[in-house]
């Protein structure tokens, strides 16, 4: 070799070995310390702590939500998002063993978003998410290798004692919060505190000690006004009067009177929700009856609005004891609105038009405060609470409906378009013609000049019909405060908040007080008639069939019927009543129940009856109450041949 060429060699050797020793000086010297902290940092895993959640109890302490440990099967999403497949091999093999086709597990664990429907994941990303639980979370633990993003643990998952049971007034909890109920409303309290450990770890993965630990703090207890032994009753009485009378669905609402507390909120369809405890398909979303009936069921109250017309008389003026016709028909304008059945009733007063429910009185008075510009029956409905939420602590409430000019304007306005549109083309696409005549010429006249309040819906809104709206638990409210005298509170399901010893007579942290939402507009004097009044209906009015030998030296139940029409579908039957002890509200609704008389009265019968039957009434009372007189006084009460 040439004497050049070894020097070339030479020099190119030299220039190695200093780029070589100028990289180790950046390392060590340069930017040892980050990589030193990188390497330390490498060499810590941090491990989130899930706190135990709250229990959630009745009034007497009985667990309606509480917790068990069970083995689960659990999916990284953002694990399997970084597989080249996005997952799918690993999801088809687990769904082998969980006997699920890839698609069902796929949309259990697919994160939520603006694009996503449910059902979703809500949780985070990098929470993993349960999609199985049991025996299969132990095959998959025995075939780890097999299942990257794959995990079986322990963990607390929720159970419900009381299955379907309340279990829209309860919710449910996804991603470790709470998503609907009282899990949602009292997430804060219930949830508790996420713990943290630190370990650290060797180049192989082993934990050689720990580093941190702040262990989790498990949520506060829930006590709630719910007595489970009424709540069953109801469910029972609800389940009971749906067969018996073809009703679609319904509800059942008891609350204390005197408090607002709630005692039972029954809905039906129902669903037992530890049905999320795996996750759920969008075929099983979609066939889940997520509505709370009680609370955001909606219905026109027919007769049961009586009290609120009672109440607008006697404000403009009109007298109670005074007597008024009860003919079979009474003309507004130029159509002839006829009482129930066509009953001609006579002479009565306002005492007899609520125990009889005389529907044309009604008429009369409606059609009478219309020609003369008065809203005050709306303005008595609204002061009854209704047409707003009761501010109940539950979400998604329905605020029901109190029309008047200015809504049936607005809504006019709105759909006058499609209002001419359909009274052109109709309805083809209805397979009842009876129903498609009929909207077809309601869209014509109100394309021509709809959007005028006028006498018949005034006399319709008398009676709970045209447009009124009202949830179970609003009636129920407005019930309640006739029956406590006039107090109309927002209702609660909370009772207590309480430190997690299992007692719910613990420390308690916090008292949940209904608060107060206003009076109603009505004197005491015309409460105590309508009370009255409201104690004959099931001793010799339109409920009397349904309360036939009850033993009401026991129980002084004062109730009022209700059947409201709805076109093209069966009469929903409502039973709205209270009594002095136990002081409760107990109200009935079922959609397509029929006749009010027939369905929901004696649906409520039987929860009177079961909480009679009860020997130990109430673990938690009211400070005060009140013990009324609501049996009414001797008037003789003119009969139906068809009572409702």
């Amino acid at each position: 070799m040439s004497r050049a060429r070894l020097f070339v060699l030479r020099l190119v050797v030299a220039a190695m070995m200093l780029t070589l020793v100028g990289r180790l000086w950046q390392l060590q010297v340069v930017s040892g310390a980050q990589y030193a902290q990188a390497a330390a940092e490498v060499r810590i895993r941090t491990a989130t702590l899930p706190p135990t959640r709250g229990q959630i109890l009745d009034v007497a302490g009985r667990p309606l939500v509480t917790n068990k440990t069970r083995p689960v099967v659990t999916v990284d999403a953002v694990e399997l998002a970084h597989q080249p497949d996005g997952g799918e091999a690993v999801l088809t093999r687990l769904g082998q063993v969980l006997r699920q086709p890839y698609r069902q597990i796929a949309e259990k664990v697919r994160l939520c978003g603006p694009r996503v429907a449910q059902p979703c994941w809500q949780g985070s990303p990098y929470e993993p998410i349960p999609v199985s639980e049991g025996v299969t979370a132990l095959q998959i633990s025995e075939q780890q290798q097999d299942f990257p993003g794959v995990r079986t643990e322990l963990r607390p998952v929720r159970a419900y004692p009381f299955g379907a049971a309340a279990a829209h007034t309860l919710g449910y909890v996804q991603g470790a919060k709470g998503r609907d109920g009282l899990e949602a409303v009292y997430d804060k309290e219930l949830a508790g505190k996420a713990g943290r450990r630190e370990v650290a770890v060797d180049n192989t993965g082993r934990v050689t000690r720990t580093i941190r630990l702040d262990p989790p703090v498990p949520g506060d207890t829930l006590v709630t006004s719910i007595d489970s032994r009424v709540q069953t009753i109801a469910e029972q009485a609800l389940s009971k009067a749906l067969s018996s009378s073809g009703g679609s669905s319904g509800a059942a609402v008891v609350m204390e009177s005197d408090t607002g507390r709630v005692v039972a909120l029954a809905g039906r369809p129902a669903y037992d929700p530890s049905v999320w405890t795996d996750g759920v398909t969008a075929r099983e979303y979609k066939a889940l009856p997520l509505l709370s009936r009680a609370v955001q069921g909606e219905w026109a109250p027919g007769s049961t609005w009586k009290v609120t017309s009672v109440a607008a008389a006697a404000s403009a003026g009109y007298g109670l004891g005074a007597t008024y016709d009860c003919p079979s028909g009474y003309t507004v304008g130029n159509r002839l609105f006829r009482n129930f059945a066509g009953a001609d009733l006579g002479l009565m007063t306002m005492h007899g038009a609520l125990v009889e429910s005389c529907d044309t009185i009604f008429y009369r008075l409606a059609d009478e405060l219309w020609q003369r510009e008065s809203d005050v029956m709306q303005k008595t409905a609204r002061g009854f609470g209704f047409g707003r939420p009761t501010g109940v602590d539950l979400p998604g409430e329905a605020a029901g409906a109190v029309p008047d000019a200015v809504s049936k304007k607005a809504y006019w306005q709105a759909t006058r378009k499609e209002s001419c549109r359909r009274a052109v083309k109709g309805y083809p696409e209805m397979a009842d013609q009876g129903r498609a005549a009929y909207l077809t010429a309601i869209a014509g006249e109100n394309c021509r000049g709809g959007g005028v309040w006028r006498g018949g819906d005034a006399a319709n809104f008398a009676i709970g019909q045209g447009g009124v709206l009202v949830t179970p638990l609003q009636l129920a409210r407005a019930y309640a405060a006739i029956a406590n005298g006039g107090t109309l509170y927002s209702p609660r399901v909370g009772l207590r908040i309480v430190r997690p010893d299992g007692s719910p007579d613990g420390s308690t942290v916090r008292t949940i007080e209904p608060p107060v939402a206003g009076r109603l507009p009505a004197s005491a004097e015309t409460l105590r008639f309508i009370r009255q009044a409201l104690g004959q209906v099931p001793r010799s009015g339109t409920a009397q069939g349904a309360f036939e030998k009850f033993p009401f030296d026991q129980i002084a139940v004062a109730g009022k019927t209700g059947t409201a029409e709805s076109f093209g579908r069966r009469d929903t039957s409502w039973f709205a009543s209270f009594a002095p002890d136990p002081a409760y509200t107990v109200v009935v609704v079922l959609s397509e129940g029929g006749r009010g008389a027939e369905g929901a009265a004696p649906a409520a019968r039987d929860i009177w009856e079961g909480i009679l039957g009860l020997t130990e009434r109430r673990t938690f009372r009211p400070e005060s109450g009140s013990s009324r007189d609501q049996r009414g006084p001797s008037e003789r009460d003119h009969s139906t041949q068809e009572r409702r």
